[in-house]
């Protein structure tokens, strides 16, 4: 059992967070992602309160906040997928650490699960590469923050219904263009235009969201942020912010 200094100094050997999570004992992560934030966006994403006896596969995890917040909130199992952040490129760690054999990104994620005694389940794998078969069907999908990172979101939308049996839940940068928002639209960043972030690839408006879901073979979408009316009734265009969607699927779970 980690004392409570212990815990904070096991805190500062990690040399960045991505999220802030409370380890217990006044002892919270120091994440670039604040407690205020992560509350806000765990409001947002409205992942189901009661999560009892379902299956959750939280994909491009980072530190494990919402994975463990999964957890917390009675999931019978929950899985969770990364491999690039964990490898170090993409976290903000000192002198552009990469390593994908001993995963540096991955300390932060290690550390709390041990801390919290998680049964979180670790998958060190790319979720675009990998055998999804071997993962399974889950009741809940957390695909957050990942899908404008794709060079090929039609593909990775399709691998995301091939593990969905309930609901996908998806966060994303996502654009408007006044005028055109019933024209299913993606917008391509060649470059790092997209928060000086050249592994930002594209934003769809949320027409095309929609329209991706629903040609992957997703039976409905429900949409639980869209476009801000500032940004509707905003000059020129296109606009940025972050959509958040649930695509369900009439699959059923098959992990066990």
């Amino acid at each position: 059992m980690f004392s409570a200094k212990r815990k904070r100094r096991a805190v500062e050997q990690v040399s960045s967070w991505w999220h802030s999570i409370d380890l217990g004992d006044g002892v919270v992560t120091p994440g670039y992602k604040t407690p205020e934030l992560l509350a806000r966006e765990l409001q947002a994403i409205d992942m189901p309160e009661d999560l009892t006896g379902r299956c959750v596969l939280d994909i491009g995890t980072w530190d494990g906040f919402y994975a463990f917040e999964a957890e917390r909130r009675g999931a019978r199992r929950v899985v969770v997928v990364d491999h690039f952040v964990w490898a170090g490129d993409a976290a903000p760690l000192p002198s552009g650490e990469w390593d994908p054999e001993r995963l540096p990104g991955k300390r932060g994620f290690d550390l709390a699960h041990e801390t919290l005694q998680s049964s979180v389940d670790t998958v060190v794998a790319d979720f675009m590469t990998m055998d999804t078969d071997a993962l399974g069907i889950f009741d809940v999908v957390l695909y957050l923050g990942v899908l404008y990172h794709m060079e090929d979101p039609m593909r990775a939308l399709r691998r995301l219904r091939g593990v969905t049996g309930g609901v996908a839940i998806i966060e994303t940068q996502a654009t408007v263009i006044p005028g055109f928002e019933h024209t299913p639209m993606w917008r391509f960043f060649p470059g790092a235009e997209l928060n000086n972030d050249s592994g930002n690839w594209w934003a769809p408006n949320l027409s095309a969201l929609k329209g991706a879901l629903g040609a992957v073979g997703f039976d409905r979408v429900e949409v639980k942020v869209g476009p801000p009316t500032a940004l509707l009734e905003a000059a020129g265009g296109p606009h940025d912010y972050r959509a958040i969607v649930h695509a369900f699927s009439d699959q059923p779970s098959r992990v066990t």
